[in-house]
């Protein structure tokens, strides 16, 4: 029986080179993109667009309305939400539309101090414990207990209590509940930016303590205050609007919600529109910046890994 012939060199050669030709091919198609950046989701962009017009609204109110929030008919008490009063009016004939629009100036405008005071405290108590000294870390951290164990609406009553009533007693009120927020978050994210390689090659090449701190570790912890700031500015607000339905912010008749939510449980069995709409404001600008805060936070967690 004959032996099967092997191939000679001038059928082995088109051989190789048809399949040499069919693995670069292969190697030629294109290959699918694994990490596709995500569209923004239909929320976020809902929440960005409503926090924009919150800001359009506190800085030109005029544009949306006509109406003055502090001048109303008597004649036209409770009216209903209709083609000219949008949201209806209250008891002193006010149109509660033009009430909610200025009511964000105030609103924000408190939110935003409060968020002022409070980071103010919270970076430098927050920097100041991430530092390598466990005296001053302990006493920082007890600080920042003591103060978490007092729930924000109640601290916030405490301190306005002494302080008295007035939009800038309420914004320190509220940012002095918020420093053990701000400060745990600071605090930790010091930690990691000290741990990190680049600033233990920053202290071999001979850079001193202060030079490290200064180039290094400020900068870095500084980009993550906006977006601390975005995440409690929700909380605030609702602090805020929760300390005036109280009575101890900013009194009547200024055109802030928590003062028009107060001002509705009188008539609210008779007329809805004067709680529901100011409420519903509050309720959509707290959502509205938790949504773009929990965003900018997963950004900044994913740039961090």
């Amino acid at each position: 029986m004959n032996a099967p012939s092997q191939p000679s060199l001038d059928q082995a050669v088109p051989f190789a080179s048809q399949h040499a030709s069919l693995i670069v091919l292969d190697r030629e198609q294109p290959t699918r993109r694994v990490g596709k950046r995500r569209r923004p989701s239909t929320g976020l962009m809902l929440s960005l667009g409503f926090v924009a017009l919150l800001m359009l609204a506190a800085a030109a109110p005029g544009l949306f309305t006509h109406f003055d929030p502090l001048i109303g008919d008597f004649s036209e008490g409770l009216q209903p939400p209709g083609w000219t009063h949008l949201f209806g009016t209250d008891r002193l004939g006010r149109d509660v539309f033009a009430r909610t629009v200025y009511g964000a100036r105030y609103s924000l405008l408190i939110g935003f101090d409060g968020v002022a005071v409070g980071l103010g405290f919270g970076v430098l108590l927050g920097v100041v414990s991430g530092q390598r000294n466990r005296v001053l870390d302990d006493t920082v951290s007890r600080l920042f207990d003591m103060l978490s164990s007092f729930p924000g609406v109640l601290l916030a009553m405490l301190v306005v209590t002494f302080l008295g009533q007035g939009m800038l007693n309420i914004a320190i009120a509220v940012g002095i509940a918020g420093i053990p927020k701000f400060g745990r978050v600071v605090r930790a994210q010091t930690q990691l930016v000290r741990d990190a390689d680049y600033v233990t090659q920053a202290a071999i090449y001979g850079l001193s303590g202060p030079q490290i701190f200064l180039r290094h570790v400020l900068p870095n912890v500084l980009v993550a205050i906006p977006i601390i700031a975005t995440v409690y500015i929700g909380s605030t607000i609702l602090i805020v609007s929760g300390l005036s339905f109280l009575g101890l912010g900013p009194q009547p008749p200024t055109p802030e919600w928590g003062v028009m939510l107060a001002e509705s449980r009188d008539v609210l069995r008779v007329a809805w529109w004067p709680g529901v709409f100011p409420g519903l404001a509050i309720t959509l600008t707290v959502i509205a910046f938790s949504v773009v805060g929990n965003h900018l936070q997963q950004r900044f967690e994913g740039r961090l890994a």
